[in-house]
């Protein structure tokens, strides 16, 4: 027998295909384990950073739920010299005998402020005219817990014309919205009759953004004078309390507002809504008589 024909019977012989499956199965089993530690190796490091990356992603999404919270900023940081808010010439027509003003007392100036003016006109028997002429203001910054800071003047802006109409002993009280003076203003008169003479009550209550200005004027005559006119005392409040909010905004870098100023827009806190200024922005008229018998 060649051994070529050898070869091909033994390549034939069913006892070598064992040996050949075996030596696959080896082969094959050499490999899975390799191939299981890559692919849990592949698991653990994608499961890891996939619970990396949700735990960053929730606690971006907690903070981003919860931003601090805002409060747009006042318009008016700040208020003008009391004693400085009206002109010579109104001063003159509206308490010519006052020698100066006095101040209200305040904590912070820049927040709440007040001048007073007393004026008599003693003509001895022929009568005398007394003028008292009181201009406040009080100022509200934005606060994060209260509201912005126009929104807080506002409130204290109702509460001054409620006071103002319900003043104690106020007899035949009338009141009117008046154009012209801020974002809006109020007018409120009366009478008081006291043993001097009658007093006629002229307040008008401004608002402009964040500031609220007071102004106070009340005229009589005295020892058989003349008791002024109403009319033309309103008129002299309302020509202060222009010039009062004018200042305001000249004190903060910014045209007379006479309109609707823009939105405001604040800082720090501020008083209540329903505190009135130290110096009150209202003063009692009551306190004018005293004021005139002491004098006289």
């Amino acid at each position: 027998m060649s051994e070529g024909t050898m070869q091909r019977r033994a390549q034939r012989d069913p006892r070598n295909k064992p040996a050949k499956r075996l030596h696959r199965v080896l082969v094959c089993a050499a490999a899975v384990p390799v191939m299981l530690i890559a692919a849990g190796c592949s698991s653990d490091s994608g499961s890891d950073g996939g619970e990396e990356g949700g735990k960053g992603s929730g606690a971006s999404a907690s903070q981003s739920a919860s931003p601090s919270p805002t409060v747009r900023e006042a318009a008016y940081k700040q208020l003008p010299e009391a004693c400085e808010v009206l002109s010579e010439k109104t001063l003159d027509d509206l308490a010519p005998k006052a020698k100066s003003g006095k101040e209200g007392n305040s904590d912070d100036i820049s927040t709440r402020a007040s001048c007073s003016w007393s004026s008599l006109d003693n003509n001895g028997v022929e009568g005398s005219q007394f003028r008292w002429l009181n201009v406040s203001l009080l100022r509200f910054d934005s606060d994060t817990t209260r509201g912005p800071g126009d929104e807080l003047a506002k409130e204290y802006y109702d509460k001054q014309v409620r006071d103002a109409q319900s003043a104690e002993g106020a007899k035949g009280a009338e009141t009117e919205p008046l154009a012209g003076t801020g974002d809006e203003a109020t007018a409120v008169r009366y009478d008081l009759k006291k043993k001097e003479g009658t007093f006629r009550q002229q307040t008008v209550v401004a608002r402009v953004e964040n500031v609220v200005v007071t102004v106070d004027y009340n005229g009589a005559g005295l020892a058989g004078d003349e008791t002024p006119d109403a009319d033309g005392l309103m008129k002299d409040a309302q020509k202060a309390a222009q010039e009062a909010v004018a200042s305001v905004a000249k004190a903060n870098g910014s045209g007379a507002a006479s309109g609707s100023p823009s939105s405001s827009a604040s800082g720090e806190p501020s008083e209540p809504a329903s505190s009135s200024s130290s110096a009150s922005s209202s003063e009692p008229s009551s306190k004018s008589p005293s004021k005139v018998s002491a004098e006289g």
